[in-house]
């Protein structure tokens, strides 16, 4: 399955973007480092973003498969950029869950963040880094 998103440029070093299947839009802006505004994600925050939203996303789905609840799941996330060359270097992920879990949802959880799609698309270079706190609840 493909999912089609489309870009336009909307000058100040802004792109507007489009996801075909719901309409949605969101706009992105070079981060101020490179003479953005910094009012807006920039394309290197969606990556970190998105590695932090597919973390618990997957674990969510897991759980809801194996019956056993994530409610008040949630994450923080740094991106840490490198200059030579330019790149995102490092991208450490903390994921809070429920200390209620057991040492089996644990396990569960933990291997399906590990899993998720974003994290197994990270260049091997780029440092993905999850640390699992259990302190939800």
């Amino acid at each position: 399955m493909s999912v089609e998103i489309t870009g336009r440029y909307l000058g100040s070093k802004k792109v507007e973007l489009t996801h075909s299947q719901s309409g949605s839009k969101m706009v992105t802006e070079a981060p101020r480092d490179n003479g953005g505004e910094g009012m807006s994600f920039s394309p290197t925050d969606l990556v970190a973003a998105a590695f932090g939203s597919c973390v618990l996303t997957t674990i969510a789905i897991v759980a809801e498969r194996a019956g056993f609840s994530v409610d008040g799941m949630h994450m923080r996330v740094e991106k840490h950029m490198q200059q030579e060359p330019r790149r995102i270097g490092i991208i450490p992920l903390v994921v809070h869950l429920p200390r209620s879990l057991s040492e089996a949802e644990r396990r569960r959880a933990e291997s399906a963040g590990r899993a998720c799609p974003v994290h197994k698309s990270l260049h091997p270079e780029v440092k993905a880094e999850i640390e699992f706190v259990y302190d939800v609840g």
